[in-house]
């Protein structure tokens, strides 16, 4: 019997991100007028290899994958999620998002609520996990990952920063909309969710769809696809993967498995 690719790149999940990241950023959440915001998140079995630097916690899974062995530890995910983030962010100015790490580490889909008010706006206030079999089956039908590109080294997201209040309020309402669609496996509900994110994105965040390190023409392609299929958003800023919502297959995407346990 041959081994998994699990056997090469190590048995820790992989984490997509769906509508609202960013919102996980205390930055952007403490201009939220309407708290808290939320994003999705859904652990992937590892089951295929990912480009780094292409928005799907890459970074984030080497390390853990330095601290425990290639092997989620058998304790509780929250306090998992804690070391986890210490061990990233230990020594950086700029630490990474939580949402890597609680992608990573609780199965299924979850949705996560982020108020500065509670512990800065690092960590969620709340997190809601659905871990329901049919309805990972179902997204896994309907999510098509179009490798597009990395993300350039030396790359800055963050030199415009266009905090609105209202576009951040819609950014965190994409991320409640993208998990209920997901819930009642609304195809169309989710498509919406997803672009609706990449709208509030090119508002907020400009340099996350055109900056000069890039060259890629990301909002030609992204509009090709979510004119051509129900939506389309990108698994991170600068690129990465086209994740695509469609009932009808998407010619060269990945397809990827739901960890649901």
């Amino acid at each position: 019997m041959r081994d998994s690719i699990a056997s090469i790149i190590g048995n820790i999940p992989h984490r997509m991100a769906l509508a609202g990241g960013w919102i996980d950023q205390p930055f952007v959440s403490r201009h939220n007028p309407s708290p808290p915001g939320s994003m999705v998140v859904v652990s992937l079995e590892p089951n295929l290899w990912f480009m780094d630097r292409c928005g799907m916690a890459s970074g984030t899974r080497k390390v853990a994958l330095e601290l425990w062995g290639g092997t989620v530890p058998d304790r509780a995910p929250a306090d998992l999620v804690r070391e986890l983030y210490r061990a990233e962010n230990q020594h950086k100015a700029e630490p990474s998002g939580s949402q890597d790490m609680i992608g990573l580490l609780y199965p299924g889909v979850s949705r996560l609520d982020y108020d500065v008010e509670f512990e800065g706006g690092y960590f969620p206030a709340h997190i809601e996990s659905n871990c329901d079999p049919e309805i990972a089956r179902w997204l896994e039908e309907v999510i098509h990952l179009v490798p597009i590109g990395q993300r350039p080294e030396g790359y800055n997201p963050l030199a415009v920063k266009n905090l609105d209040p209202q576009w951040i309020r819609q950014l965190g309402q994409t991320g409640k909309d993208c998990f209920d669609a997901i819930v009642a496996k609304d195809v169309r509900g989710l498509a919406a969710s997803m672009n609706h994110c990449m709208a509030c994105w090119e508002a907020i965040l400009p340099h996350t769809v055109k900056h000069p390190a890039i060259p890629i023409d990301l909002k030609r392609i992204l509009s090709y696809y979510q004119q051509r299929y129900a939506g389309a958003m990108y698994s991170g800023c600068g690129g990465g993967y086209a994740i695509v919502a469609s009932e009808e297959p998407v010619p060269g995407a990945l397809k990827v498995k739901v960890k649901t346990c």
